[in-house]
C-alpha cells in the first residue's frame, strides 16, 4: 500500500460520518492547522483566538482554514479530540482492573492539566458550541475515544452501566476543572475515589495507581 493510501486510510478513520476522507494533501493541511491551533492556545486565551489568526500562523488562507474548521469552537474542540487520540489504552493483564481503570481515567483528565489557558479554552468550546452540528460531531468522538478506553481498560464484559457511569463522571469532573473550582490533579485523584467506589476491589488498588 503506497504512502499516500495509508494517509488516506488514516484519515478516513478519524473523519466524522458521513464525510469523505481527507486525502494526503488535504490531511496534511488539517494538521498543520490543528498544530498551528495548539500552538495558539498556549500563547493566547480563548476569547483572544480566531480562526483567521491561526491560519496565519498556519501559513494557509483562512477560506482553507474554515474548510476543515467551520468555528474556533469547532477547532478547539478537534484540538482537545487530537489530544484524547495520545492517551494509551492500558491493557497490561498484570494490573488489577481497578489499576487500569485508574490509570487511564487520570491520564485523560491530565491531558491539559499543565496547560491551564488550553483546558479552560476547551472546556468553554465544547460546552459553548451549543448546537453547532460540526462541534457536536467532535464531542461524539470525544466520548467514543474515552468510552473506548474505558472499555478497554476494564476488559471483555465490561458492564455498560459501569462504563457510562465512569463516563458521566469524567466529563462532570472536567467540566469542574475547566472552571477552574478544582485543579485538573484534584479531579485526578477524586476520580481515583470514585473508581474506588464503582468497581469492585478498587479500594485495594488506588493509592498504588496515584503513586504509580
Amino acid at each position: 500500500m503506497s504512502s499516500d493510501a495509508l494517509v488516506t486510510v488514516a484519515a478516513q478513520a478519524e473523519q466524522p460520518t458521513g464525510q469523505p476522507p481527507r486525502n494526503r494533501r488535504q490531511e496534511e493541511t488539517f494538521r498543520k492547522v490543528l498544530a498551528a491551533g495548539i500552538e495558539t492556545l498556549r500563547e493566547k486565551s480563548y476569547g483572544d483566538l480566531t480562526v483567521r489568526a491561526v491560519a496565519a500562523r498556519a501559513k494557509v488562507a483562512p477560506a482553507t482554514a474554515y474548510t476543515y474548521f467551520s468555528s474556533k469552537n469547532h477547532l478547539i474542540a478537534e484540538v482537545y479530540l487530537d489530544l484524547v487520540r495520545q492517551v494509551p489504552y492500558f491493557t497490561d493483564v498484570n494490573d488489577p482492573m481497578p489499576v487500569r481503570v485508574d490509570k487511564v481515567l487520570r491520564h485523560l483528565a491530565l491531558v491539559v492539566a499543565d496547560e491551564p489557558e488550553v483546558g479552560a479554552a476547551c472546556t468553554t468550546a465544547l460546552l459553548g458550541g451549543g448546537t453547532d452540528p460540526a462541534v457536536g460531531a467532535v464531542r461524539d468522538r470525544i466520548g467514543a475515544e474515552i468510552h473506548r478506553r474505558i472499555a478497554t481498560a476494564i476488559g471483555p464484559g465490561a458492564d455498560p452501566d459501569k462504563v457510562s457511569a465512569l463516563e458521566m463522571t469524567f466529563f462532570g469532573a472536567l467540566v469542574q476543572a475547566g472552571s477552574g473550582q478544582f485543579t485538573y490533579h484534584q479531579i485526578a485523584d477524586r476520580l481515583a475515589y470514585v473508581v474506588k467506589l464503582i468497581l469492585p476491589g478498587a479500594g485495594e488498588t488506588s493509592q498504588e495507581t496515584r503513586t504509580s
